[in-house]
């Protein structure tokens, strides 16, 4: 075993057995690496990552490859998920040099890290157009000892090319961007929109929900319909599509096709809890229950598959796994989608006389429904997606609406069963702080939404106990400390700005659930926290590192709202809710220079920053807080009518008796709010400035307008 086995990182644990002397990213690498002058060979990737697999089994477990790169290279493995600082360095340099990126991502260094070359995934020989990757470690291997220095120098210009890209500095007078940039960037999405299979633009298609909770944003605020529909539209392609999992719940990551119908099987934290978000959204909006039973259906698998017993969540799990009819075999072949993929003949033994309903439900075909790809391994094999609906299924059977759904019903528990006897996909146990962040939002939300509709579930508890696990496991209060990673009994690595803004996002959500001051006092500590170490005095905005790693070559703010958002994006929204429910000095200013310095993108290029663009929406609309007080009688009526309201821009607590007290002293807001003659009461405020007391829905229903 080489270096890595003594690492925590899945990822890097994968690679324990590799007949290459990887090490991990640190100070023993870079100084074997300038003593024997030799270049460093950068591998990043992530445990779940399918071409990462490819490119382990076809060079990495190779002993001839591998002696190679021991003799020329030193050989570093840094797993992305950990250290995002490191990988968005030499992702910047790849995408520069390349056009593209991706993971597994391979890069050539400098003694002193500065990058040279770069590129994704290489095959072992040449093929698909690409380089082989044997080919071209002998010619870095051989230019390096010919000609170093032409290497240090081109080095040199990458490293400061890379620092001149960052962000230029704003003239002083620049406003905040006005409702036009809103438009611009809505009308951005529209003109993208595929009206055929839904999402934007063509294959793959990715789930960015960000786009989708801009968009709904900007129809709850300028009753913009189309916006509204493209939103609406893609969040049905995506339940409906392939790129669900529709036996056992959540999301993959996403499609390779334009119709939404063949997935990357790999699952993500991140993707389920955004996702969530999204489609309780619109259901709000629309009024359509699938969206509501979507993300419960998602929730529930987050709760089944990804919740570790101290109440914490997983990050990942693999798109690769074994074939059942492989599963015993001595040395099995993992296949992308194994886990998920369907022969007919299985179908027919598995439902007998229903599955015909079975099959044209989900589209599967005698020979297999996914496309004939040299590049995909499931060729043959049934992917489901939603083919028919309940009613015609009902029409071609003969029988009633209500029977189909109860033979889809049954359907889906038999292929749960059945499926539960496969080998399952690896599972990335590994507790990211910021994942799990977007995660307890997502299980507030809903929990708030369903808990206001008069249904218990047991979403809030899931975010409270995972809230907790963080609070008890990767927060150090005695040195104000945020740690990112927590695996095996041990948390390390010292958080990021995304740490913190997502972890502030999670718990501003479950305040609003429920609202004890410790989660309100806590995401208050944090966001100072996050000031002092990330806050940009200079230009504004919030720096992803801490600048204090000399092996990071940049320090740099993230100005892409892609799978997961930025955290200057996410730390406005937070700042306009705390904000707005206690003072602090500083906050406002902050918000107004973040959204100063984002103003060229969100004038221009408002397509790139969604969430920005969504807190510029909130920015603009103004936020509202709706507090709901009472003492010994329901406020049922008062929380359905919030509840089942689209309600963006708002922040909303219930409070019982206690509850007001409690928070008294650090939310002054709450303290002079009462029920009206022992009665519930709304309060509707902006500004630290309410409206009269509403007593029911119709009279909340008219000061929410």
């Amino acid at each position: 075993m080489n270096r890595l086995a003594n690492e925590r990182s899945p990822y890097l644990l994968q690679h324990a057995n590799n007949p290459v002397d990887w090490f991990p990213w640190g100070d023993e690498a870079f100084t074997r690496a300038r003593a024997e002058e030799k270049p460093i060979f950068l591998s990043v990737g992530y445990s779940t990552c399918h071409w990462c697999h490819v490119m382990e089994h076809e060079s990495f477990e190779n002993a001839d490859v591998a002696r190679v790169m021991n003799e020329h290279f030193v050989s570093i493995k840094v797993d992305r998920e950990e250290r995002p600082d490191v990988d968005r360095v030499y992702m910047a340099f790849v995408q520069a040099t390349t056009g593209s990126g991706g993971w597994p991502m391979s890069v050539w260094l400098t003694p002193e890290l500065k990058p040279f070359y770069g590129g994704t995934y290489f095959p072992p020989s040449s093929k698909w157009n690409r380089p082989g990757f044997v080919q071209i470690l002998g010619e870095i291997a051989r230019v390096w000892g010919a000609d170093r220095q032409k290497i240090r120098d081109s080095a040199d210009t990458a490293t400061e090319q890379l620092r001149a890209t960052g962000e230029p500095s704003q003239p002083g007078g620049r406003q905040v961007p006005g409702p036009d940039a809103l438009k611009h960037t809505a009308q951005q999405f529209k003109e993208a929109f595929d009206r055929r299979h839904g999402g934007f633009g063509d294959a793959p298609k990715f789930p960015r929900p960000s786009e989708l909770l801009f968009l709904l944003r900007e129809y709850s605020r300028t009753g913009d319909g189309v916006a509204r529909d493209v939103a609406l539209a893609t969040l049905r392609a995506m339940a409906l599509g392939g790129m669900r999992d529709h036996v056992g719940g959540g999301f993959h990551r996403y499609a390779v096709d334009a119709a939404w119908r063949v997935p990357h099987f790999e699952k993500m934290l991140y993707d389920q809890a955004q996702l969530v978000l999204a489609f309780v959204e619109g259901g709000l909006v629309s009024g359509d229950a699938l969206f509501l039973d979507v993300a419960e259906d998602t929730l529930r698998y987050v709760m089944r598959e990804m919740t570790d017993p101290g109440g914490g969540f997983y990050s990942a799990e693999d798109a690769d796994s074994v074939p059942p009819e492989h599963a015993s075999d001595a040395h099995p072949h993992k296949s992308e989608g194994a886990f998920y993929l369907w022969r007919d003949d299985e179908l027919d033994a598995l439902f007998g006389a229903d599955a015909g309903i079975v099959k044209r439900r989900f589209g599967v075909a005698p020979d297999g429904n996914a496309p004939v790809d040299p590049q995909l391994e499931f060729t043959g094999r049934n992917l489901l997606f939603v083919a028919a609906g309940c009613d015609d299924l009902a029409r071609s059977a003969g029988k009633s609406v209500e029977e189909i759904e109860e033979v889809l019903a049954r359907s889906r528990l038999a292929m749960f069963g059945a499926r539960v006897r496969r080998p399952r996909p690896y599972l990335d146990d590994k507790i990211l702080t910021a994942w799990n962040g977007l995660m307890i939002a997502a299980f507030a939300r809903v929990g708030r939404v369903t808990t206001g509709l008069g249904r218990e579930g047991p979403y809030l508890a899931a975010a409270q106990r995972a809230a907790e696990f963080v609070r008890t496991t990767l927060w150090r209060p005695e040195a104000r400390t945020l740690l990112r990673r927590y695996r095996d009994g041990h948390a390390e690595i010292e958080g990021y700005a995304e740490d913190y803004a997502n972890l502030i996002f999670g718990l501003v959500e479950l305040f609003q659930a429920d609202p004890d001051p410790r989660w309100l006092e806590w995401a208050i500590e944090l966001q100072e926290r996050q000031d002092e170490v990330f806050w940009d005095e200079a230009e504004g905005g919030w720096f992803s590192t801490t600048g204090r790693d000399p092996s990071i070559l940049l320090r740099s703010k993230e100005d892409y709202d892609g799978a997961e958002p930025t955290p200057s994006a996410m730390s406005v929204l937070n700042l306009l809710a705390l904000s707005h429910l206690v003072e602090r000095p500083g906050w406002t200013e902050k918000i107004d220079r973040t959204l100063k310095l984002f103003g060229e993108r969100l004038e221009h290029v408002g397509r790139g920053v969604p969430m920005m663009a969504a807190a510029l929406s909130l920015y603009t609309a103004g936020p509202q807080q709706i507090v709901i007080v009472s003492e010994g009688h329901p406020a049922g009526e008062l929380e359905r009518a919030v509840a089942e309201r689209y309600l963006p821009f708002a922040t909303v607590l219930t409070l019982s008796a206690a509850q007001q007290t409690a928070l008294a002293a650090v939310l002054p807001l709450v303290a002079t709010m009462n029920p009206v003659d022992g009665q519930p009461a709304a309060y509707v405020c902006r500004n630290f400035t309410c409206l009269p007391p509403a007593m029911s829905a119709a009279e909340l229903a008219s000061a929410l307008v």
